[in-house]
C-alpha cells in the first residue's frame, strides 16, 4: 500500500512539473506598443488673413519603447492657411515629418478670409494614430468689410 501510495505521489508530482514547465516559454515577451495621446492648450478661434496663430501640444505616453517614433502630417479640408513647426519647417499637406520631442508647438498661419479647417494627425509607427481638428472662423479687422451707412 504505501508503495502505491508512494507511485502515486511521485507521478503527481511529475504531472505537475510537466504541466508547469510546458507553459514556460523562452521569448520575453515585450511591450512594444503603448497608447499615446496628444494634448492642446486652448486654441484661438477666430484669426484674420495673414494672422497667426499657435497651436501648444504635449505628446503623452502611456509606456516607453525605445524604438518607438512618432510622426506629423495634416490635411485642409477647409480655407488655405500654412502650417510649420517650432523650428520653422513648413508642412506640405499629407506629407510625414518626424516629431522629435514630446513638447513641441505648431504656427498656422491663415492664407484665406474663409473659414479655414486643418486636421493634425500624429502616428507612431505601430498604426496607432491620434487626429485633432482645428478650426478657425474669418475675423473681419474693425471697420473692413462692413457695409457703409448712406445718409439721405
Amino acid at each position: 500500500m504505501k508503495k502505491i501510495l508512494n507511485t502515486i505521489w511521485v507521478m503527481g508530482v511529475l504531472s505537475l512539473a510537466v504541466f508547469c514547465l510546458s507553459a514556460c516559454d523562452r521569448d520575453l515577451d515585450v511591450q512594444q506598443s503603448y497608447p499615446f495621446t496628444v494634448e492642446t492648450m486652448p486654441v484661438q478661434k477666430d484669426i484674420i488673413r495673414g494672422q497667426t496663430a499657435e497651436i501648444r501640444c504635449t505628446l503623452k505616453r502611456g509606456g516607453e519603447f525605445a524604438d518607438t517614433r512618432y510622426t506629423i502630417r495634416y490635411f485642409q479640408s477647409a480655407g488655405k492657411g500654412l502650417l510649420r513647426n517650432d523650428n520653422g519647417t513648413v508642412f506640405k499637406p499629407n506629407d510625414r515629418y518626424p516629431l522629435m520631442k514630446d513638447v513641441f508647438r505648431l504656427y498656422y498661419t491663415s492664407l484665406s478670409s474663409d473659414r479655414q479647417t486643418i486636421d493634425v494627425y500624429v502616428e507612431d509607427n505601430f498604426g496607432k494614430v491620434q487626429q485633432l481638428t482645428f478650426s478657425f472662423n474669418n475675423e473681419r479687422e474693425e471697420g473692413k468689410d462692413k457695409p457703409a451707412s448712406s445718409r439721405h
